[in-house]
């Protein structure tokens, strides 16, 4: 029998990704997974709002004028959302994360112990998050790499 068996990469990014599918962001869905060393999947995130809040009372459309009256002060980015929904220290992992964390969510990944970064996309890359984000972890020696795209598809029901 002839069958492709995906590579670790591929499953914990297609995992990160169908996560992404759960955001209500109607501009950037993104989705984490987090895998320990015996990769095994720790926690999971997307990016959305805190628990209780309710998704009509934010403007998840609005992404320019004033902080209160944009989607930014109120959304849970997906790595900071995994890293809060995981089930064990996290100290030695990795995160999977379809989009190049910004800098908070930079801090948040050194600071929980994470040693590595697998992405794919780099949509912001150069902006200065982006560049803040990449001296941190050079420094804390937290070791990232961007993985090509590998694309599944997903029949999505009808809403």
């Amino acid at each position: 029998m002839d069958k492709q068996i995906i590579t670790w990469d591929q499953y914990f990014m297609g995992v990160a990704k169908l996560s992404a599918y759960r955001s209500k962001d109607p501009n950037t869905q993104v989705g984490a997974c987090i895998v320990n060393s015996d990769n095994r999947i720790v926690g999971v995130g997307y990016n959305g709002l805190p628990r209780g809040c309710e998704d009509d009372k934010f403007p998840w459309t609005v992404r320019e004028g004033a902080l209160y009256d944009t989607k930014y002060p109120y959304v849970v980015h997906a790595e900071l959302n995994a890293i809060l929904n995981c089930t064990q220290k996290l100290q030695g992992c990795r995160i999977y994360v379809s989009l190049f964390p910004c800098h908070e969510c930079t801090k948040a990944i050194i600071q929980s112990g994470i040693k590595e970064i697998v992405y794919e996309d780099e949509k912001y890359k150069g902006t200065e998050s982006d560049r803040a984000a990449k001296r941190m972890l050079d420094v804390a020696g937290v070791s990232y790499r961007k993985v090509p795209a590998f694309e599944v598809e997903i029949k999505k029901e009808n809403q």
